[in-house]
């Protein structure tokens, strides 16, 4: 029913291939990705409610420092996520201004 082996032995094979550089990357992804349903949600009208102000803070924050540590350690693969995210957030908020 509940066999720990073959799920120790699952998670020993499939986690060695992961390696910081994709923990790294999927981290980046999923913080842009935060922020995208509200933003989405008013655009489309479905919702009327904005994410909380300091929530988004901390999230640009953390991002804008993972840029300058990608910036500084000159890791394109995060250079180029976070800079495309960047522009995607920008566009949507663009499109939430100027609607």
């Amino acid at each position: 029913m509940f066999n720990v082996t073959v799920i120790k032995t699952f998670f020993e094979t499939h986690f060695r291939k992961l390696s910081a550089e994709t923990i790294g990357w999927l981290a980046i992804v999923l913080l842009h990705c935060a922020t995208i349903p509200p933003v989405v949600g008013l655009l489309l009208g479905i919702s009327d409610r904005l994410p909380s102000i300091d929530v988004v803070f901390f999230i640009w924050t953390g991002l804008l420092l993972m840029f300058l540590r990608s910036l500084v350690l000159k890791d394109t693969l995060n250079v180029i996520t976070i800079g495309v995210g960047f522009i995607v957030h920008a566009a949507l908020l663009g499109f939430l201004v100027f609607k």
